[in-house]
């Protein structure tokens, strides 16, 4: 299915085409309306400053608490296949997710934040290593950087940034509004029983501000494009977020944040072919932070912010799966499992904004660290423990960034960072320390029209469960190994891009925004899991130990040749690729593309890398009516097929599909809001690439809004 990739080339051109011939004759360019277009949204994750995502010298895009809305998720995989360079992983018997970002993912390639405070749980499986449990209800809008950006957002980030913002008094509330509520109310099919999500807040004065939101969702096991159940995939959340924001005087602001979520479901493995398990996961994320901004100082824009997260998963054994591997190790029904990890934290950082004669400068100079402490006890059959060993590590660094800016035409940002690390579990102990640069080049030879170049470095790290990892494999009962001497990873990445901004293109009022890049992504001793030492053999039947086969060898029961496996440094990965982001907004409706390619291979062996994603766009067509009240639309996304899958891993070759979703909201008047949406209209069977299970079928969801507010 080669359409995406042509596709993708064949739009960027006339992109181009289109912009350039207008840049001849185009006036500087002024905003579009706010909310319009998701490229004209703040963004802070590019260089920790805030500046409009289609003016980012990086691949930037931003996700708006509108689109979520339309788009009614159940996970955010539903809203993130509209970025590009972003994929995700997901076992749909699991609420958790993994994030992709141009062929990175797992143990922290991808630095995820809530509100500002790593995500970094991770238990090892056959699915991802390295998951986040966020509902998309919660969520009031992403800020994603793709690229080299840990010189500004910590140790690890070789892949990029994904910054969730919660819910906010801003998003129930309009700015003369002095208190009030929304109650929404959804209901679907396929599956998607019942959602509950009620809001309030209350502004106090300008002196301070609360918030409160309850969320809970009842999901049961949905079907797939045959009509298959697909079992294990219902789950129930109950969640409460908190957040207070206090303004003792001009300029100086407190603000508090405590999100619980409590997830329940049940899980054969991400294969549904294990043994099942009863999950109870409980993911809490608290921050306290203090912000001093002031127009009249501007040598001042201090940022302190501590945080604790936690992600606790109590798995409890209910039975065993057709091979009874656990029953014969012993495990009974109610023996439990439990892995737990907490990550407190802090970042502080300083903008400071002054002129050199005619440069303009905003120097950040900060520091972040976060302390991971990994914890697993198992009383069921001892895997769990052996494959995500307890242990701690320590993640520090300190950074210095100048943005400099001469003129309108000429913007550059330098940036170095120093990391250091420190691990340990059991007898093992390892660190290290590194400082990675960064310089970006933008120049703006037109208005409306941004060329820029980009070089840096980045420094990832080995997490716990890499380095420490030890126990054999339930059936076949392969070893796998520790490994204490692994490397830090280090990515050296070259960027390149294009920024188009234009006002009045076809008519008065319209906006088109788009972004172009292209980058190439080598990796120092990228650490993957090989398989090592001398082929043996072990037991063709559950249950038999291991150690008789090195009685009995190539003889019946021992007939299986496996080989041990462990975390290795390769010599070097590379990833190359390219992505387009564009939109045009005309006011009676608007339309929009994402699309993306990447490549990743070993080099010393050739073979594509396992986590690199197929070709994907997916564009958004949306209509205005009724003084734009009422929006209808359609998005169509189209993935290529991933045949190339390395030999000996349990990730299966996909085909090309495509997906065809409608959608229509209705806003009746200040205080009533409808949104409807059809998601794979067509109810194509289709398994997204790196997930073990098929997606859903034809699924549709209605969505009610009431609000009340006092001014």
């Amino acid at each position: 299915m080669p359409m995406p990739r042509a596709a993708a080339l064949a739009f960027g051109a006339s992109l181009l085409a289109l912009t350039t011939a207008r840049a001849q004759t185009a006036p500087p360019a002024t905003p579009a309306p706010s909310g319009t277009i998701d490229l004209d949204a703040i963004t802070v994750t590019a260089t920790k400053t805030p500046e409009l995502a289609v003016d980012a010298l990086s691949g930037t895009s931003v996700v708006t608490r509108e689109e979520i809305r339309r788009l009614q998720p159940s996970r955010l995989s539903e809203v993130l296949r509209d970025v590009p360079g972003v994929t995700t992983q997901e076992s749909p018997n699991d609420p958790a997710q993994a994030i992709n970002i141009r062929g990175l993912q797992d143990f922290g390639r991808v630095n995820v934040l809530i509100d500002g405070a790593r995500q970094n749980f991770q238990t090892s499986g056959h699915a991802a290593n390295g998951v986040f449990y966020l509902d998309p209800e919660l969520v009031g809008g992403i800020d994603i950087t793709r690229g080299p950006t840990s010189t500004i957002y910590g140790s690890g980030a070789i892949g990029g940034v994904v910054s969730f913002r919660t819910r906010s008094i801003d998003d129930i509330l309009l700015p003369d509004e002095r208190a009030g509520a929304v109650q929404k109310w959804s209901f679907g099919t396929n599956g998607q029983r019942f959602l509950n999500s009620t809001a309030l807040g209350a502004r106090i004065g300008s002196a301070a501000d609360v918030f409160g939101q309850f969320v809970y969702r009842n999901n049961a096991p949905y079907r797939d494009g045959l009509g298959t159940l697909v079992p294990d995939t219902g789950s129930e959340l109950e969640a409460g977020l908190a957040k207070i924001n206090v303004r003792p005087a001009d300029g100086h602001e407190i603000s508090g944040t405590a999100l619980l979520q409590r997830f329940d479901f049940a899980s054969r493995g991400s294969s549904i072919t294990g043994a099942r398990f009863a999950n109870a996961v409980a993911a809490d994320t608290y921050t306290l932070g203090y912000r001093f901004a002031r127009p009249d100082v501007p040598l001042i824009d201090f940022s302190a912010k501590g945080y604790y997260t936690t992600t606790h998963n109590q798995l409890t054994f209910l039975q065993d799966a057709a091979s009874g591997v656990y029953g014969q190790l012993g495990t009974r029904v109610g023996n439990r499992i439990d892995y737990d990890i907490e990550s407190p934290g802090f970042d502080i950082h300083n903008t400071a904004r002054f002129d050199t004669w005619d440069v303009r400068h905003a120097l950040t100079i900060g520091g972040d660290a976060v302390f991971d402490r990994v914890r697993t006890s198992d009383e069921a059959g001892g895997f769990g423990g052996a494959f995500t060993p307890s242990g701690t590590r320590t993640l520090a660094g300190a950074f210095i960034q100048d943005e400099l800016r001469y003129g309108a035409w000429l913007r550059v940002i330098g940036a170095l960072r120093y990391d250091q690390y420190e691990l340990a579990g059991g007898a093992y102990r390892s660190s290290g320390e590194r400082v990675s640069p960064k310089l970006t080049v933008g120049v703006s030879p037109l208005p409306g029209l941004e060329f820029y170049a980009t070089y840096a470095e980045g420094y990832r790290a080995p997490s716990v469960t890499e380095t420490l990892v030890q126990g054999i494999h339930p059936f076949p009962a392969f070893s796998i190994l520790p490994n204490p001497t692994l490397r830090p990873e280090v990515a050296h990445t070259m960027e390149g891009g294009i920024n188009l901004k234009y006002d009045e293109v076809l008519q008065p009022g319209d906006a088109f925004r788009a972004k172009l890049n292209v980058f190439a992504n080598t990796v120092d001793d990228f650490i993957a899991i090989q398989a090592v030492g001398p082929t043996y053999f072990v037991p063709a039947l559950a249950g038999i130990p291991a150690s008789i086969c090195a009685r009995i060898p190539g003889r019946f029961p021992c007939v299986i040749p496996v080989r041990s496996f462990q975390y290795l440094n390769i010599a070097q990965a590379d990833l190359t690729g390219v992505e387009l982001e564009g939109a045009y907004d005309w006011g009676g409706g608007f339309v929009s593309l994402a699309a993306s390619h990447v490549s990743g291979r070993d080099r010393a062996t050739g073979q594509t890398l396992l986590t690199v994603p197929p070709d994907r766009i997916s564009t958004t067509l949306g209509l205005r009516f009724l003084n734009g009240n009422l929006t209808v639309g359609t998005r169509l996304t189209l993935v290529d097929a991933r045949l190339n899958v390395p030999p000996g891993t349990t990730v299966l070759a996909t085909k090309g599909y495509g997906l065809v979703d409608l959608f229509a909201s209705y806003q009746a008047n200040d205080r009533v809001r409808a949104d409807v949406i059809v998601q794979n209209l067509f109810d194509k069977r289709y398994t997204q690439y790196l997930n073990l299970l098929a997606s859903p079928g034809l699924t549709a969801k209605v969505a009610v809004s009431i609000k009340f507010a006092t001014r």
